[in-house]
Order: structure tokens, then sequence, then C-alpha cells
């Protein structure tokens, strides 16, 4: 039996014994609601709500769970000559979802970009005999076991002829993203790289709803990973954060923008 976290959707299986407390809640990046930890049936998320899909471009598509549940991030599915792949990953798999994946070509790898997104990726990959590429960094994050799940370690790592993982730690020490080697290039970024709300910035922080923030050379270091990669669409984590051009000029610029903030704070404290 599979039973989800309610505020972030790791899915922890109870078949042998029961689940008090969500490791991935109760780490600082994330965190434990007021009223406490809640739990609910994978069933019963799959019963209550289904998925809303958006097309971004001619291969590219995302879907999230409606209403909202848990973080309520989007999943990518990309289409590629070679094979699909499935970006991130959200609780809810849903009869409709696997008719839809399943017309559009199926999934030939699932990456996912932090812990915070794994929720039910064993589901996933059994559902479409999928493999999931995690990086070791995270490893001690997964809470369900699965043959699926196969960890790299370099800072990068070929899927498919056009597809790469890029590792640029942040938020977790395994922190991805992937790179489409598309046309000018596309960056499906996750929240490694948050998109502010106008979409015309990013940011960076360790964790995001207890508002920690990263430091400068860890800023640095994300960056200097990018400077090489040609990209220039990026989206994010959420619905709306869609950079649809310039994307590898603004990643540069918030950078700098965001140093020079802690610049200015550490001489305002002295």
């Amino acid at each position: 039996m599979i039973t989800l976290c309610k505020t972030c959707g790791t899915s922890y299986d109870v078949s042998s014994e029961p689940v008090e407390q969500c490791s991935i809640c109760e780490d600082e990046r994330q965190y434990v609601p007021v009223s406490g930890q809640q739990w609910v049936d994978l069933e019963a998320v799959v019963s209550t709500h289904s998925n809303k899909w958006q097309q971004h471009e001619q291969n590219l598509f995302s879907l999230k769970t409606v209403p909202k549940f848990a973080i309520n991030q989007r999943a990518f599915l990309l289409r590629t000559p070679q094979g699909n792949v499935l970006w991130d990953c959200i609780a809810n798999l849903d009869p409709a979802t696997k008719t839809l994946i399943t017309a559009l070509g199926g999934i030939s790898a699932i990456a996912i970009s932090h812990p915070h997104y794994y929720t039910t990726m064993q589901d996933w990959a059994a559902a479409f005999n999928a493999p999931v590429y995690l990086h070791a960094s995270d490893s001690k994050w997964v809470m369900r076991e699965s043959p699926a799940i196969h960890f790299w370690d370099s800072e990068a790592l070929d899927l498919l002829p056009s597809v790469r993982l890029l590792r640029l730690g942040g938020h977790f020490a395994g922190g991805t993203v992937l790179h489409w080697d598309d046309g000018e290039g596309v960056l499906l970024a996750g929240d490694i790289l948050q998109v502010t709300p106008g979409a015309d910035a990013v940011s960076f922080m360790w964790s995001y709803p207890n508002m920690l923030p990263l430091a400068a050379e860890v800023v640095v270091g994300m960056t200097e990973r990018l400077r090489d990669v040609k990209y220039n669409r990026l989206y994010g984590a959420f619905e709306g954060q869609n950079m649809t051009a310039r994307a590898s000029e603004i990643v540069m610029h918030s950078s700098k923008k965001y140093i020079s903030c802690l610049k200015c704070s550490a001489v305002v404290k002295l």
C-alpha cells in the first residue's frame, strides 16, 4: 500500500509498517505544516485529481495536477526521435495520463531535478518500463526502493543524442537541470534555477519555503557550469515560469545581481 505526504507528495510503502514522519519535509529545505504531518492514499489522489496538460513547443508538453496537490510543481514530457523523456515528476498518475503518454510514444527515460519532486517516480517507472536517473549525491532521499532507479555521479549525463543532464548543485548537492539541444536550445530547470514571477529573472535558494539563500560562491559555481551551454528558452518548475527568449543572458545577469545583493548585505551588516 502506498501513502503520500500531503505537503510534498513523497510516496512511502506502508505495506509492512506505518510511517509517521516525512523525512523530506523534516529537512530544512521543506517544512512540516503547523497543523502537523498528514497522509493520503495514492488511490485517493488518483480518484479526486486529474492532470492538466499544456503544449509549449512542438515536442514539449507540461502536466500538473488539479486541484493543487502538495508542492504543485509540473512535470514535462519531452519528445525526441530517439525516445521520450519525463522531466521531473508529479504524484498523480491517473488512467488518462497513462493513455495520453502511451499515445505520444511512452517514456524512454525519467530524470528528476531534486528530491522534492521524486513523488511517485517508482510507479511511473513501472507503468512505462522506464529507467529513472537521479544524481547519486541525493541518493539518501529516496524513500522507496525500485530496480528502475539508476544513480549517476558525474557532472553531466547524456540521456539521448539531444538530451543531457547537468549537475548544478545549489538547492541540493545533486541539483540537476536538463538541456535539450534543439534549435537555439532549451533548459528545463525545475527550481534549481527559480524563475521569478515576471519570468524575466531567476534566483537561487537553499530553501524556498524557509527563505534561506545560497552562498555567493555556490551561485558562481552553478552559473559557471552553464556558461558554455547553449539555450535560448527556459522552463521552470511551476505554471507560468516560461522564458521564451534570451534565457541564458537572463540567468547570467540574475546571478550577478544576486551576488551583488549579498555583497551589499554584508557591507550593511559590517
